[in-house]
């Protein structure tokens, strides 16, 4: 079973002002919501963590070999246009949203396309709902999307490539996918997340005590 509508995918078209991008609400299928929502990683912490350092069942295991896949490759490669042949792929999930996140920011230069897919129920918030943005300025915005389950955000990582959502601290679940330059930025990339990951680990550990 695939767990998303690369058909849905295929017919949304590709907004090319000011960056390429598209947003598709509905990407992840019915299906595949109830099984991701069932086996997602236990996550009490802010920050986004590699798969290796989260425990998951099944099916969201299953979500993340899809997503990294040869077809999600093709599927995105055709959308924007680009030949992402030998391109690394990165894969890091959300939990929590601290008061600190969602400031206005362009994704590292390395990165070739960003992918994220919200898995959030009945959002209801005024923060956290991502902008889209003309500029560096937070109001200056374009779209603002809900992090709403099943819903797809992609775009070209341009230093123009503005997006950030207004404070909201809680749960907030999503799961990023990067395409990047080459080996050694997806190298980077994990293994900066990996001793986030630990740090937090650690930290969380010490509190106990």
């Amino acid at each position: 079973m695939s767990f998303f509508q690369f058909d849905e995918l295929a017919a949304t078209p590709l907004v090319k002002e000011p960056f390429e991008h598209l947003v598709l609400p509905g990407f992840v299928t019915p299906e595949g919501l109830e099984a991701i929502a069932r086996d997602f990683p236990k996550i009490d912490q802010g920050g986004s963590f590699p798969l290796d350092s989260l425990t998951y069942g099944s099916a969201f295991r299953e979500m993340s070999e899809e997503l990294l896949g040869s077809g999600t490759r093709g599927a995105f490669a055709e959308k924007f246009g680009m030949d992402l042949t030998g391109r690394p792929a990165t894969l890091t999930v959300r939990g929590q949203t601290r008061q600190k996140d969602g400031q206005v920011h362009t994704d590292g230069a390395s990165k070739l396309i960003t992918v994220l897919v919200y898995l959030n129920t009945n959002w209801g918030a005024d923060g956290g709902r991502l902008r889209l943005l003309n500029s560096n300025n937070i109001d200056d915005y374009f779209a603002e999307i809900a992090p709403q389950a099943g819903t797809l955000i992609a775009f070209r990582c341009r230093d123009n490539a503005w997006h950030g959502h207004k404070p909201f601290v809680g749960e907030r679940r999503s799961i990023q996918l990067n395409w990047v330059m080459h080996e050694a930025a997806a190298r980077n990339n994990i293994w900066r997340h990996r001793v986030s990951a630990f740090a937090k680990k650690v930290s969380s550990l010490a509190g106990l005590k």
